[in-house]
């Protein structure tokens, strides 16, 4: 029998998944459950060594003889101090240590209670990894301590092996063993891809019967839209499945994602069973929250070798560039080939295919396609009356007949939203953002900088335009980015101003709260003394007419200095609008 304590359940189990079969265990009452554990357990030998110091060399030594990873498991307060001299060997050494710490309950530490210091951490950098993990009480802390045992156990392999730390808190009591059997634990793999001539290559996502592909924030210096081989791989993959893409990315055109899971509704016949999911953020909540009840095995696909498991189901990370990747799953359903489920293949062999397509992602296909169209054809309907989002669409409108080269910068809140609603639907174009944090502050310096950039390499027919389309508090934030010498005239900026933080708005309950106009930040500043004073071109927008004149003169004006169109509209209005506009998906399936 086992542990009652899950941590404890869940450690034990993804350490026999990821091949951990030695343990030397140390003695003392707060890791006793986890020595119970280890010791319950067939698939792990465990070695008793009572001086910790001296165990952690053991350790070592075992390890080094083994060539195998060997975990060290010590009870909580100094007898984690006593691993450092071993630990840091280990460090210079390339040996793959497990070091396993009971601790305390967090409330407990540095209150005078025995043998309690602050253990997270406590191994500075000797340690490629060092996690605590949570005491579960529900799905999302369980979810949480798995991952973060699997994300410390592949760190001890990747790049090279390297000791990992993984601290246990653990309350009273602790001595209950009532558990008849370890969970079935997810584990997460990582797959290295190497060679540029290596192909990714996952059958699974050929043998699935509900397939699908997400693609996050990233952007391709290889992309050539000019290319026809790329032309036929978006082909490919859009016929093939279901492609949920926003305009972060410059490889795929986005549409309303949000929309089409408006439509789709509660309906699990739209739920994927496999998904390959390339780059970085999303910016639709709906979305992660689709993706986390959809249980799907999740493929992530990225240059990062860390475990960003945004989808609570990832189950392999693989280290390459999404664009390479693309690449290869296309070719690797053209190409017939015996490699491996993950690994390298020749795609000039001519074997027998060695996965069976399956015929049902047809189906699956066709019930997203459906959606997609009318989500494109409802979004083009629907013109929007003067506000934020009519600003967004006519931009994007005049920029499908754009004459000459420009990058668009959206800042964070409702301007990358109305972004996603339009930039792919007028105009497949990459939206940048700084979506890392998803900050408002900096987006305005972000595109200044890059305008200027754009200065100093210009191309043949002058500097890029680079446009910024932004919010009235993400503006005024960042006004001090128009205090600035190395602006030019290839900068051009959209600022959208209804007088408050406008997302705001779509918070439920906020409106039954009176501290609302400060949690929306409501004032009356315009941005016409800033330009001013810094010598940047000013144009005021109040209605439809001014705005759409203000639009064409910003993009088609001569000028060596920057240009700031501000667009003011009024907040309930704009969110009006946006309501109309997603009341026409919801019920539509």
């Amino acid at each position: 029998m086992y542990s009652n304590k899950d941590n404890i359940n869940i450690l034990t189990s993804l350490l026999v998944a990821h091949h951990v079969r030695h343990a030397v265990v140390c003695p003392g009452a707060r890791n006793a459950p986890i020595v119970h554990n280890l010791n319950e357990c067939e698939a792990i030998k465990c070695y008793p060594v009572t001086d910790e110091r001296s165990a952690s060399f053991f350790a070592l030594g075992l390890s080094q003889s083994l060539t195998e990873p060997v975990a060290v498991c010590v009870t909580s307060g100094s007898a984690l101090l006593n691993l450092a001299p071993a630990v840091a060997e280990a460090w210079y050494q390339h040996v793959p240590l497990v070091i396993i710490s009971a601790d305390r309950p967090e409330a407990w530490i540095d209150q005078l209670d025995g043998q309690t210091l602050p253990q997270q951490g406590v191994l500075g950098p000797f340690v490629r990894k060092s996690v605590t993990l949570p005491e579960p009480h529900n799905d999302d802390t369980r979810w949480h301590c798995n991952r973060l045992v699997n994300e410390a156990l592949l760190d001890y392999r990747y790049p090279y092996h390297a000791p990992v730390h993984i601290n246990v808190p653990i309350s009273e009591p602790l001595f209950e063993f009532t558990t008849p059997a370890l969970p079935e634990e997810r584990v997460i793999s990582r797959h290295i891809i190497r060679s540029e001539n290596d192909i990714f290559t996952p059958k699974v996502f050929y043998e699935a019967a509900r397939p699908m592909m997400v693609v996050g924030q990233y952007f391709s210096d290889w992309v050539d839209e000019d290319d026809m081989g790329l032309v036929d791989m978006r082909r490919f993959f859009y016929d093939y499945c279901p492609v949920m893409a926003e305009s972060l990315n410059n490889v795929f055109g986005g549409i309303s994602v949000d929309a089409a899971l408006s439509v789709i509704g509660d309906d699990t016949a739209y739920r994927p069973d496999v998904v390959v999911y390339l780059g970085g953020h999303i910016v639709s909540k709906r979305l992660k929250r689709f993706l986390r009840q959809s249980g799907a095995r999740v493929i992530m696909i990225s240059e990062d070798p860390a475990v960003r498991d945004v989808t609570m189901h990832a189950t392999d990370v693989v280290v390459m560039d999404p664009y390479d990747a693309l690449w290869s799953l296309f070719h690797f359903y053209h190409h017939r080939t015996n490699a491996d489920a993950f690994g390298a293949c020749d795609v000039e062999e001519d074997n027998m295919p060695f996965y069976q397509l399956n015929p049902a992602h047809e189906k699956y296909h066709l019930l997203w396609k459906e959606v997609m169209r009318l989500v494109e054809r409802l979004t083009l309907e629907y013109e929007p009356q003067y506000s934020q989002m009519a600003t967004v669409r006519y931009l994007e409108e005049q920029l499908s007949d754009a004459f000459f080269d420009y990058q668009i910068h959206y800042a964070n809140s409702s301007a990358v939203r109305l972004a996603n609603l339009y930039a792919g639907i007028f105009n497949r174009h990459h939206v940048w953002c700084n979506r890392g944090v998803n900050g408002i502050e900096g987006t305005l310096s972000t595109a200044v900088g890059f305008a200027a950039g754009k200065m100093a390499e210009p191309a043949e027919n002058g500097p890029e335009t680079v446009i910024c389309v932004i919010g009235d508090l993400s503006f005024f934030y960042d006004q001090n980015a128009l205090w600035n010498q190395n602006l030019g005239g290839n900068l051009r900026v959209i600022l959208l101003n209804n007088g408050e933080g406008g997302i705001f708005r779509t918070l439920p309950g906020l409106s039954k709260s009176d501290a609302q106009a400060m949690v929306m930040a409501r004032h009356a500043t315009t941005a016409q003394g800033i330009c001013t004073q810094c010598d940047v071109g000013y144009i005021r927008a109040t209605n439809m007419q001014e705005m759409k004149e203000g639009i064409v003169t910003l993009l088609t004006e001569e000028t060596t200095r920057p240009m700031v169109l501000e667009v003011i509209t009024d907040p309930v209005d704009d969110n009006e609008q946006f309501q109309k506009y997603n009341s026409q998906f919801t019920g539509k399936s």
